[in-house]
């Protein structure tokens, strides 16, 4: 166990660290914006009925519920590589844009909905408690990073510059 643990330690911090850091980042970015956005659907009698309903399911309809965007969202992202692998790199990209905006904005509101059922599983509380420390720093050594700290310092710089272009 040791060994494992110490080979997925060393794939997530130096292979899929800065790829998974990045996605993490994005989804930080958009998790809140995005799950507003779709609590907005909830003024629509449909929606909010769903919403009800998904509130009201037992600790493990409410996981199905949760990861459902994510397999309804993988052919879409299956499709955006054959395009990718035909040629069409740049409506693959996009489509795998679209998807994963789409996977996030559902998942955020989603996990609003079914959290309180969620974490009456004990071991989904205890992994999301793992899961959200180990993000968490993540996502902190990114930003404390020196290529970090240098790009928010020159968007900083850019934006006080457009300020007082449009002053």
């Amino acid at each position: 166990m040791t060994f494992l643990r110490r080979l997925l330690s060393t794939l997530f911090n130096f292979t899929v660290g800065p790829v998974l850091a990045l996605v993490l980042i994005f989804e930080e970015w958009g998790w809140e914006p995005l799950a507003r956005l779709m609590a907005r659907l909830a003024k629509l009698p449909l929606w909010a009925r769903m919403e009800a309903f998904i509130v009201r399911l037992p600790p493990y309809g409410a996981l199905v519920a949760f990861f459902a965007p994510a397999l309804m969202l993988l052919p879409v992202k299956l499709l955006a590589l054959y395009w990718i692998s035909r040629g069409h790199t740049v409506l693959g990209i996009a489509v795998v844009l679209a998807a994963k905006m789409l996977g996030t904005a559902a998942v955020a509101r989603l996990f609003a909905l079914t959290q309180p059922a969620l974490m009456q599983l004990a071991w989904f509380a205890r992994w999301y408690a793992r899961w959200k420390r180990w993000k968490d720093a993540l996502i902190a050594r990114v930003k404390h990073s020196p290529v970090w700290l240098a790009s928010a310092a020159r968007v900083h710089s850019l934006r006080l510059w457009i300020r007082r272009l449009l002053d």
